[in-house]
């Protein structure tokens, strides 16, 4: 009795057990993803068995294990932390080690920790060997100098992340600036899609970590000697990956783990490219490809360019001058040459596809103001490849007009995209703003042709493109660096564009050789297209363009051809020069395919610069001018006109030996080689054979 009274004086009472049960429903459904139903709560602090979580002051922030060794950060002042990856691949679950303390938190994955005060969240990341890597800066005067947030309205902010540097550090990456920097430290990039400029934002310090700022908003980075920031116009969060690396191979290695490889790349994409502006029609590309194999000459690629179309947009051959494009492909299958088409995400609007695509919310919009974006012979729009449904809308057409004809290889031109003015605010994508999605449109670019070439059954897939972002690699983008000049300066900038690039998992890139806007009739110019073929000859991919005024105009069309661009066009002597390195080139394709089958596994570019190969060798971080092609071949391009000399350094701890001489050299030490117009410097290590 007595029992049965005590139970009943402790029962609670149905209604409030229901209530009690139903706040812990309500609580396990609102906790944020990743959350378990037990959380630990200390001061600002906030740990679950996934993540670590700050918040005070109107801020809030995630720290999180992300696949092996790396942690990634995601804050807002909105209070809301989005599950937008971007391009990231999903990575295998792994439970980092949290401890929270009254004065500081501490979050370790692997080889990588973050240990962050208490009182105003204060980063600071860490390797394995208590190593600073990244430290987020501080002011004694403005406590919030790390993570700056200005309301942009809504959920929307304008941001800037800053973290304390050292005078001599030494950064790389980033993508593709025609700035003449290899070394980025004391440089301000945009973040921002251009001809000419790539913005992939992956970072390389020689302080061993590779740093991801994972968001495709409009904005720079500055690279000073005392700080390194990261800044966006207008986006919702900061949202950043950080991981460390004992060299700088295996930071990039761990990038493609996060972001992906190239496909394996078909061998007959090792060979030559022949492309001008433009072949004007199927006899004249016909002919061209004809005159190579007359000739005994070695051609694995001829493209035909923009406005081959009856109007911008149409997406399909004229057939006034392509009469059979499907004969022409099998004709030149037989041949050994593949068929290259530019296509372009543009319509004008008297194109066949403008009143579909627009009314169907297919291409881009503006916030205010008339649907037209640029002007080349037309005024043209953009078709929205952000929008999936867009995406498909197009492939649809290229495959009927070009894929069932045999076109198995895309040029993307104009992919930035290219806009006039350049008023990012007043852009409407369907997966935002101008500023806040604008760097994401050449990868989608790239999804869209790639997707449909998968979803036909093609496996061998390599597509030319004018940009690119995180994750374009895998879609089988290769690269090429713009509508440069042709001229020993920006001959120059290109090599050090490519090898940033090629640290940011794009293996696969090239350029005009001779540059677009070549000028055969100025005094000099032979020289410059020599020396870029040399130079060509150990890209990892070696292709021929340009405009090479004057331009000749036909009947009927649109615009005019450009001058002749084939290797037999420059005289013979530089015919005589040109055909040797097709020559060799020729005889480095299985070494090329061989070491772009290891990219396509791990991310190894063929393209790097000497401290890839050489990270011990402090000589190596300062020489900007020479690069590997694979490990066994250095290459160092003659950059300047009449050139008699040029002084190579030749990295510690290997045996070289000169590809033209055989004579061989001790390691760790410059020389001074003496160059002539027939020749560029070639050494080779590790018992490779390469004559010249």
């Amino acid at each position: 009795m007595s029992t049965n009274a005590n139970c009943s004086a402790t029962r609670v009472p149905d209604s409030s057990l229901r209530t009690m049960l139903f706040a812990i429903l309500i609580s396990l459904l609102l906790a944020p993803e990743g959350f378990s139903a037990q959380k630990i709560m200390e001061g600002p602090f906030t740990q679950s068995d996934k993540r670590l979580q700050w918040e005070d002051e109107g801020e809030l922030y995630w720290i999180e294990a992300y696949g092996p060794d790396a942690l990634r950060f995601r804050g807002s002042k909105s209070l809301r932390i989005t599950d937008e990856n971007w391009n990231l691949l999903p990575q295998p679950e792994v439970q980092p080690e949290i401890s929270v303390s009254k004065d500081k938190a501490v979050i370790k994955n692997g080889n990588i920790r973050a240990e962050i005060e208490s009182r105003r969240g204060r980063i600071t990341y860490l390797n394995g060997k208590n190593e600073v890597l990244l430290r987020e800066a501080y002011h004694h005067h403005h406590p919030q100098f790390a993570r700056q947030f200005r309301s942009k309205g809504s959920d929307h902010f304008e941001i800037k992340v800053t973290f304390d540097a050292e005078k001599n550090e030494h950064l790389y990456g980033m993508g593709q600036y025609p700035n003449d920097c290899l070394d980025l430290k004391g440089t301000v990039l945009e973040l921002a899609q251009k001809n000419t400029q790539v913005s992939i934002p992956f970072l390389i310090s020689s302080k061993g970590y590779g740093f991801i700022w994972n968001n495709p908003a409009v904005g720079r980075a500055e690279f000073s000697l005392t700080h390194t920031s990261f800044y966006s116009e207008y986006t919702k969060q900061i949202d950043y990956v950080i991981f460390p690396g004992d060299t700088p191979a295996s930071l990039v290695t761990h990038y493609s783990r996060l972001t992906g490889t190239a496909p394996e790349m078909p061998y007959y994409a090792t060979g030559f490219w022949q492309s001008k502006l433009r072949y004007y029609s199927q006899e004249d590309l016909m002919s061209i490809a004809r005159e190579y194999k007359k000739r005994n000459l070695p051609l694995s690629v001829i493209v035909v360019d923009f406005y081959h179309w009856p109007v911008t947009g149409d997406w399909k051959f004229n057939p006034k001058f392509w009469p059979d494009p499907a004969g022409m492909i099998k004709e030149l299958d037989s041949m050994g040459i593949k068929l290259l088409v530019s296509v372009w995400p543009t319509l004008a609007a008297q194109s066949e596809n403008f009143a579909e695509f627009t009314k169907r919310n297919f291409t881009i919009r503006p916030e205010s103001g008339n649907n037209l974006f640029l002007k080349v012979n037309d005024d043209l729009t953009y078709v929205d490849v952000t929008y999936p449904e867009a995406r498909k809308a197009l492939w649809a057409k290229l495959k009927k007009n070009y894929y069932d004809l045999g076109v198995r290889m895309f040029w993307m031109d104009e992919a930035e995209p290219e806009i006039e003015p350049l008023e990012y605010h007043n852009i409407r994508y369907y997966r935002g703003n101008g500023l806040e999605v604008s760097c994401i449109y050449p990868y989608c670019f790239s999804q869209a042709i790639y997707e449909g070439q998968r979803e036909c059954g093609q496996t061998e897939i390599i597509n030319l493109i004018r940009c690119a972002w995180i994750g374009s690699q895998r879609l089988g983008a290769l690269v090429w660096s713009g509508d440069i000049q042709g001229d020993f300066p920006t001959l120059r900038k290109q090599v050090k564009a490519g090898l940033n690039i090629s640290l940011c998992g794009m293996p696969w890139w090239t350029t005009d050789i001779g540059g677009f806007w070549g000028e055969p009739r100025q005094p000099g110019y032979k020289e410059v297209l020599i020396r870029w073929f040399q130079y060509g000859t150990f890209c990892p991919v070696m292709r021929i363009h340009g405009v090479n005024r004057p331009e000749t105009k036909i009947e009927g069309q649109i615009t005019g051809t450009g001058g002749p661009k084939e290797v037999w066009s420059f005289g013979e002597e530089a015919y005589k020069i040109l055909s040797h390195y097709l020559d060799i080139r020729e005889r480095i394709r299985p070494y090329i395919k061989k070491h772009m089958d290891i990219a396509s596994k791990d991310g190894t570019p063929v393209m790097r610069p000497l401290f890839f190969d050489f990270p011990g060798d402090k000589v190596c971080y300062t020489i900007e001018d020479q690069f590997m092609f694979g490990p066994d071949i250095l290459v160092a391009p003659v950059l300047e006109p009449d050139a008699k000399s040029r002084r190579i350094y030749l990295p510690e701890d290997a045996t070289w030996k000169d590809a033209l001489t055989g004579k061989t050299y001790q390691g760790g030490q410059t020389i001074d080689y003496n160059v002539t117009i027939e020749n560029i410097p070639v050494f080779t290590r590790n018992g490779f054979d390469l004559k010249l």
